[in-house]
């Protein structure tokens, strides 16, 4: 594992660099599209452990974080999607330097499930496939899960749980969106995110995606369901796993779930 800095010299991004140990396999690499926030951080270990598979099955693998997160430069306040598309697309072209190859899948779980499938749409980003895990395709329902953690998390801080929390929450939209689960967010981003809706979350013809998702989770199917009615290259792969998102490891919330690294090093590997 290698660590590196790549992108343009006005936002340059740190990453992770998993080099193949076995070139015994098709010649290959992945690239891997974090998620937003504290599910960054609660997935960050699974992200490790995935990379490192498969490298040793023989793809080479990038993990990078996006402007204004994690190890790059900037504030959580710079964060927001349209360049954290293009963050995806410079290091879609810092692996393809780096591995020699033009087949490179992108592997993306939550947010940056949606900001895979809007960089690709982009002529610099050419994945061979996509691979998606709980994909976001409802920014207001994802903000509203963000907020409800939040206030959750706020709760089982305190010996005496603040009742007047519950009711900010349902009286005010905006409460908790500036710092959900402790990350800032700015005001364009947290519109951004409410932008984002089944229609206008789309994939491109030209890239097979597979996406994972909860068989109870209805909006993806719903999703998944209208872009093959458009004749569009998406299988869904009905999925459930302990990993529960927005809170920390706990008893049956397991950190790198057994079931969910085979799934995806399968799919991936495939």
């Amino acid at each position: 594992m290698t660590p590196l800095v790549f992108g343009p010299a006005g936002r340059q991004l740190v990453g992770l660099y998993h080099p193949a140990e076995s070139q015994r396999a098709a010649k290959a690499a992945v690239l891997m599209c974090a998620p937003y926030g504290h599910e960054a951080m609660r997935s960050q270990r699974f992200y490790r452990v995935l990379a490192d598979r498969l490298a040793r099955a023989g793809l080479s693998v990038l993990r990078f974080d996006y402007h204004g997160t994690g190890d790059s430069p900037g504030d959580d306040a710079d964060g927001e999607l349209d360049g954290w598309q293009r963050d995806v697309g410079a290091a879609h072209q810092e692996l393809r330097r780096l591995a020699d190859t033009r087949t490179i899948l992108w592997f993306g779980a939550r947010l940056g499930a949606t900001i895979a499938l809007m960089a690709a749409q982009h002529e610099r980003a050419d994945p061979t496939r996509i691979v998606l895990w709980d994909l976001v395709v409802d920014g207001k329902a994802y903000l509203e899960e963000l907020r409800a953690a939040h206030v959750e998390a706020l709760e089982q801080s305190f010996c005496i749980p603040d009742r007047t929390l519950r009711q900010q929450l349902v009286r005010d939209p905006d409460a908790f969106t500036d710092g959900p689960l402790g990350f800032e967010m700015s005001a364009r981003l947290r519109e951004q995110m409410r932008a984002i809706t089944p229609l206008n979350v789309t994939v491109s013809a030209g890239n097979d995606t597979t996406v994972f998702a909860d068989p109870e989770n209805a909006a993806v199917q719903a999703w998944v369901q209208a872009q093959v009615a458009r004749e569009l290259p998406v299988t869904l792969a009905p999925f459930r796993h302990p990993l529960v998102w927005t809170t920390d490891p706990q008893p049956n919330n397991a950190m790198v779930p057994a079931e969910a690294l085979q799934r995806l090093l399968a799919e991936l590997r495939g």
